[in-house]
């Protein structure tokens, strides 16, 4: 499973297009607009009408927590009076301005820690829901292990994580079935759940599990929600998508943005294109740029085995010798291998090492189970055709090793096509251990 996070609003828009599916017991007015200034809300405001005429809440939503404590959620009681468009049309544009400091970590209200430092860039704004803090619930689920786990509680809010001895965890085997899954979730509610609520909070609990394992979530929060009587008011949402269930989910996620997290560098076009393919395909498709000026690049197959490579080769040649970190498995199709090689090819020949040395090309992995080794390796055949003289201009040499279905034949091709084209290259099968081929590259 690869987990991906997502904005607020896109979870929230998830649920809500399949809210009846899951939820038909309850009412959710799905009242969520995202914007990145206040003109922008201004605009919307002549269409969505609610927004001229509710009290209001706007925060950041850009995959970081804690906003409450940072001071970054703007709401009724945060400045004298209630908040109108106007309003959070203003703050908007003043906390977009200039850099923010975000704490990730609180000891109470005390950041621990250093502050991330960047521009916000997008925000949440909605409708102010009025409630006491007695009738703020939590709710979540995720991958533990081989089980999915569900996480309740009655007391929901900024301290849940302080009061987690309150939180009750539910285990599901894949194999359970709907009406085990239901048994399990009803006898588990939070003793502290009032007890007009608990056949509420079972009926909801059911089918937010339910839409987390249907809808190929990978981790979903919903901290607090409000239950009154039958309608539900989701008020901060926290949510992760198994990207891998991206080619067949089209339909059910909509349009998904995948955001950079507040305070990491914004993705290159070619990691972006990286991560196009990957939605859009059976397989696995990942790429990380650490270093696009480093000598060593790794073409590695499986999640695992990249790892693993590169642990290797930080440890035998140093951290600052790695370029990227990614993987191709799961059964490429030969132009999705084609594409993710070209893509590491043309990253690795703009320009030659600035110490006159010549870079090197790992092609690895352990040995595959299913993934037809000459199949993906003709792929990465048509992509040193198209690159070699690149290549050879800024001193190419690729060291592979492979196993698995096919892997004789998808060995002796690579040979013979870099032969073939002038390329230096050296050959291992099986035999030869996977940290093995990274001390030769090095010591080459």
């Amino acid at each position: 499973m690869a987990q991906k996070a997502i904005r607020e609003y896109d979870a929230k828009s998830i649920l809500a297009k399949h809210w009846d599916k899951y939820f038909s017991n309850f009412t959710y007015a799905y009242e969520t607009v995202m914007v990145q200034n206040g003109s922008e809300l201004k605009e919307i405001a002549n269409e969505k009408s609610w927004l001229k005429e509710k009290t209001l809440v706007a925060k950041p939503d850009m995959l970081f927590g804690k906003r409450g404590k940072n001071c970054l959620v703007l709401f009724r009681d945060s400045r004298p009076g209630d908040v109108s468009l106007e309003k959070a049309s203003s703050w908007i544009d003043e906390k977009s301005s200039d850099k923010q400091s975000v704490y990730f970590s609180f000891h109470g209200d005390t950041p621990d820690g250093e502050a991330k430092i960047d521009y916000l860039t997008h925000f949440i704004v909605e409708p102010f829901a009025p409630h006491s803090q007695e009738d703020e619930y939590y709710i979540s689920a995720t991958c533990v292990g081989d089980d999915d786990v569900l996480y309740m509680s009655a007391e929901g809010g900024m301290e849940v994580e302080e009061n987690w001895d309150k939180v009750t965890e539910v285990a599901f085997a894949i194999t359970d079935t709907e009406e085990e899954i239901e048994a399990k979730i009803r006898a588990n509610i939070p003793a502290d759940v009032a007890d007009k609520n608990k056949e509420g909070f079972a009926t909801f609990a059911i089918g937010f599990f339910k839409a987390y394992r249907e809808l190929n979530f990978a981790y979903l929060e919903i901290n607090p929600f409000v239950m009154e009587e039958n309608k539900i008011e989701l008020l901060d949402m926290v949510a992760k998508l198994d990207d891998t269930a991206g080619f067949m989910m089209t339909k059910e996620w909509g349009d998904i943005e995948y955001p950079t997290s507040f305070g990491m560098e914004e993705k290159s076009p070619e990691v972006l294109a990286i991560e196009a393919a990957d939605s859009k395909s059976g397989a696995s498709l990942k790429l990380t740029v650490l270093k696009p000026e480093a000598r060593i690049w790794t073409m590695v197959a499986g999640g695992g085995a990249s790892v693993v490579y590169a642990d290797t080769i930080a440890d035998l040649a140093g951290i600052e010798d790695l370029a990227n970190y990614g993987e191709y498995s799961g059964g490429p199709t030969t132009g999705e291998t084609q594409f993710y090689a070209e893509t590491l090819l043309d990253l690795m020949t703009r320009e030659k090492d600035v110490n006159g040395r010549e870079k090197v090309l790992i092609i690895g992995g352990a040995i595959a189970n299913f993934t037809d080794v000459a199949k993906t390796f003709t792929g990465i055949i048509l992509a040193f055709e198209k690159y070699a003289d690149k290549m050879k201009e800024v001193g190419v040499k690729i060291y592979v090793r492979r196993g698995g279905p096919n892997y004789e034949k998808g060995l002796k091709d690579i040979k013979i096509a870099a032969d073939k084209l002038g390329l230096w290259i050296d050959v291992y099968g099986p035999e030869t251990h996977v940290t093995d081929i990274v001390r030769m590259a090095v010591e080459g």
